[in-house]
């Protein structure tokens, strides 16, 4: 199938190689413009942008999608149809109507759970057994168009944001080459989504990872996992920065010691929650590298009763 690819971040590279793979004519991929990054500002290219490249695909990278000039160019190309994964812009109604099949978007939760910008980390922090990828027919809504299909994917007990993006990538690349099949050959069903049943959630910003320690400890240890590996859950130790990266739920403790280490010792760094306690096993003090609990302990020793406050 003659087919235009929009995509940006790591999680539409499979896809679009399982596309080019299947033997679909992929005339186009659409990214988002490159932009600089880092402290030296340096631009860097999108993951997509450079699959594309590797493939021999023709690129376009507007600024905004929506905009007429980018409209007739896409129609220039007089493609089936789109896909659409992770694109980061909104499609107009014009553009959903171009092709033939119309525009097809690879979603990363079981729609209609988790609509919006970030389903992924969500489902980690929400302590969700089982999430998915869910290919939908676009319309003028986010993510509110038909199912055509679905995929679940179970989560592991020590599931990352970081873990659970590669595992619906490339369930997503499988069910997307599966699913422009049957569009082909017309065997299709398309189920309308239950609107009282969606969960909407937005982008992830940096300062979630500002834990409060007054929430449990359950609670704490998901939202650690769920923004790994960004923007990472932190809180602050002698005014830095000090990330956790893998936490142990524990039971017990008094909640009126939120935040307060609880015990410090050669192999343990223990902290107080509002509901039980959290072991922590990797951290990282800002400046320094990411490391055990216990090598930690062993360079900046910790008292108990000392405080990791909210700031």
């Amino acid at each position: 199938m003659k087919m235009i690819f929009m995509g940006t971040p790591d999680f539409a590279v499979p896809i679009l190689k399982a596309l080019v793979q299947a033997g679909h004519e992929v005339v186009l991929a659409v990214t988002q413009p490159d932009k600089p990054k880092g402290r030296g500002k340096a631009v860097q290219f999108s993951a997509v942008k450079t699959a594309a490249m590797e493939q021999g695909i023709a690129l376009y990278q507007p600024k905004r999608i929506k905009e007429p000039e980018c409209v007739a160019h896409l129609g220039t190309y007089d493609a089936e149809l789109f896909v659409v994964a992770a694109f980061g812009q909104i499609l107009s109604k014009e553009i959903l109507e171009m092709p033939k099949y119309g525009c097809i978007n690879v979603h990363a939760s079981l729609l209609p759970k988790y609509r919006g910008a970030s389903p992924i980390q969500w489902a980690v922090i929400n302590g969700e057994q089982v999430t998915g990828v869910t290919i939908q027919q676009m319309d003028i809504g986010v993510d509110t168009g038909e199912i055509l299909e679905k995929l679940e994917v179970p989560l592991a007990p020590d599931e990352t944001g970081g873990s659970l993006f590669e595992k619906l990538a490339q369930a997503g690349a499988k069910l997307c080459v599966q699913t422009v099949e049957r569009i082909q050959d017309g065997t299709v069903t398309r189920t309308k989504q239950d609107d009282a049943r969606s969960t909407r959630v937005g982008m992830i910003k940096k300062e979630m990872g500002n834990i409060d320690w007054t929430l449990p400890a359950e609670r704490i240890e998901r939202l650690v996992r769920g923004l790994d590996p960004w923007p990472s859950a932190y809180t602050f130790l002698d005014g830095k920065t000090f990330k956790i990266w893998k936490a142990k739920v524990l039971a017990g403790g008094d909640s009126t010691q939120a935040g307060k280490v609880i015990k410090a010792d050669k192999q343990h760094l223990v902290i107080q929650t509002g509901d039980g306690q959290l072991s922590l096993l990797e951290v990282q003090l800002e400046g320094k590298k990411r490391m055990q609990a216990d090598a930690f302990l062993r360079g900046y020793p910790l008292e108990a009763g000392k405080s990791l406050l909210q700031q």
